[in-house]
C-alpha cells in the first residue's frame, strides 16, 4: 500500500496509463454564503486516467479558496507537473509531489479507484451503488437573509428532511437565534434534528455564552464554534460546552499523525467532520476514522462543494462505511452547470439510480 492506500501490485507500476486534467468553472444558482464570505463560482479540476484498452477513471480536485491547504497560486502548475510525472512513470517522484496537496491527492485517488473499478463512475461496490439502499443526509440551510433562510427551511421540510444543518455566524447572532427558536417551536427535537455549523465564527470570549443560549434549542451538535488553531481554548470549549462539539476546519492542517493525535487527545471532541477533498482523499479520511475511534468520538462525512463527480465518488466511498448518522452529502443541486450523475435525493435520503447516466462530455474546459 502507498500513501493513497492503493495496492500498486494490482497495477504494474501504472504501465500504459496516462493522466490529464481539465479545469471546470461551476456556477452557483444562488450565492453560497458562509462565515468566510459568499461565492458565485468555484473552480475545480477533473482528472482522467486512461489505459490502452480505453478504460477511463475520473476524479475531481476541488480546492476550497481560503480553506484548502493547497489553495496556492502554484496548484495548476503542480497538477500539470504531476500528470507529466505520472505519464513518464516517475512513481516515487509523483508520490512525493502529491505531499501537502490534499485536493490533488483526493482527485488522483478518485481517478485511480474509478479506473481499478472498470471506469464509468462507480468507484466502490456497495448496496448503495447497486441501487439497493439509500443514505440518510442532512438538509443544508445556507446563510442568507432571515426570510431566505426561513424559506429554505420550508423547502427542506417539504422535501422530507428530518435533519437540518444551519450555517450560522454571518448575521447578527440575535437574528440567527430567533430563527432557530422559530424552527424549534414548530418542529420539536423529537421530530427534527438540528445541526449547527459556526465555521469558527464565535470569538473565544463569547463562545460559551452563545453555546448556552443555543443549547436551549436542543441541537444535535455544533461544528467548529471557534476558529481553528486554538487547541487549548477549543479543549476548554469541548470540555464545558452544553452542545456536543464537532471539529471540522481544525483537522485540515493536521497532516502529521503525532500532531493529529495530540490535538484530538487534548480536545476530545464528540464528533469529527470528514471532508476527503480537504483531508487528502479517502485513505486520509479513513485514518481520521481510526483516530476518532481511538478517543471514542463519532464522525460523519461531508462534501465540500464538489461537482457531482466528486460528490458521487465521496458518496460511493461513504456508503461502504455503514455509518448510521445522516451524512453531509446533499450539495448536488447548488450549481447551474453541474455534471449529470446517477445521484438523486428523495425523502431526505440520497439514492443511486441504476438507469442514471453520466454526461462525461461536459467534464471539459469551460473557462
Amino acid at each position: 500500500m502507498d500513501a493513497l492506500g492503493l495496492d500498486w501490485r494490482l497495477w504494474p507500476e501504472g504501465e500504459g496509463l496516462t493522466a490529464r486534467f481539465f479545469p471546470y468553472r461551476l456556477e452557483f444558482h444562488r450565492l453560497a454564503g458562509t462565515s468566510r464570505g459568499q461565492m458565485r463560482q468555484r473552480l475545480v479540476y477533473f482528472i482522467e486516467i486512461t489505459d490502452g484498452k480505453g478504460v477511463v477513471g475520473r476524479g475531481e480536485c476541488a480546492p476550497l479558496p481560503g480553506l484548502s491547504l493547497d489553495d496556492r497560486p502554484d496548484l495548476v502548475t503542480r497538477l500539470s507537473y504531476l500528470c507529466q510525472q505520472f505519464n513518464a512513470g516517475e512513481w516515487a517522484a509523483w508520490r512525493e509531489s502529491l505531499e501537502y496537496y490534499p485536493s490533488l491527492q483526493c482527485g488522483f485517488e478518485m481517478a485511480l479507484r474509478d479506473h481499478f473499478s472498470g471506469g464509468g463512475g462507480q468507484w466502490y461496490d456497495s448496496p448503495f451503488t447497486r441501487g439497493e439502499q439509500s443514505q440518510r443526509i442532512n438538509g443544508l440551510i445556507w446563510m442568507g437573509g432571515i426570510d431566505d433562510m426561513r424559506q429554505q427551511v420550508r423547502e427542506r421540510i417539504a422535501e422530507g428532511y428530518r435533519c437540518l444543518k444551519f450555517k450560522i455566524g454571518a448575521l447578527a447572532f440575535e437574528q440567527e437565534l430567533a430563527l432557530l427558536q422559530e424552527v424549534r417551536h414548530e418542529w420539536p427535537a423529537s421530530t427534527m434534528e438540528i445541526r449547527l455549523d459556526a465555521n469558527g465564527a464565535f470569538a473565544p470570549h463569547e463562545v460559551m455564552h452563545r453555546l448556552d443560549q443555543l443549547a436551549i434549542l436542543q441541537p444535535h451538535s455544533i461544528e467548529q464554534p471557534i476558529k481553528a488553531g486554538q487547541s487549548a481554548r477549543m479543549a476548554e470549549v469541548c470540555r464545558h460546552s452544553p452542545i456536543p462539539v464537532a471539529l471540522d476546519e481544525e483537522l485540515i492542517p493536521l497532516t502529521d499523525e503525532e500532531q493529529a493525535m495530540e490535538v484530538l487527545n487534548e480536545c476530545r471532541p464528540a464528533y469529527l467532520i470528514l471532508k476527503p477533498s480537504l483531508l487528502g482523499g479517502f485513505s486520509a479520511a479513513q485514518r481520521w476514522i481510526k483516530r476518532a475511534e481511538s478517543i471514542d468520538a463519532r464522525w460523519w462525512v461531508t462534501s465540500a462543494l464538489e461537482s457531482n463527480v466528486g460528490l458521487t465518488a465521496i458518496a460511493a466511498w461513504t456508503s461502504t462505511l455503514e455509518n448510521p448518522l445522516p451524512q453531509g452529502l446533499g450539495t448536488g443541486k447548488l450549481y447551474n452547470n453541474n455534471i449529470k450523475s446517477p445521484l438523486f435525493v428523495k425523502g431526505g435520503e440520497l439514492h443511486w439510480e441504476l438507469t442514471g447516466s453520466w454526461d462525461w462530455g461536459a467534464c471539459r474546459d469551460n473557462l
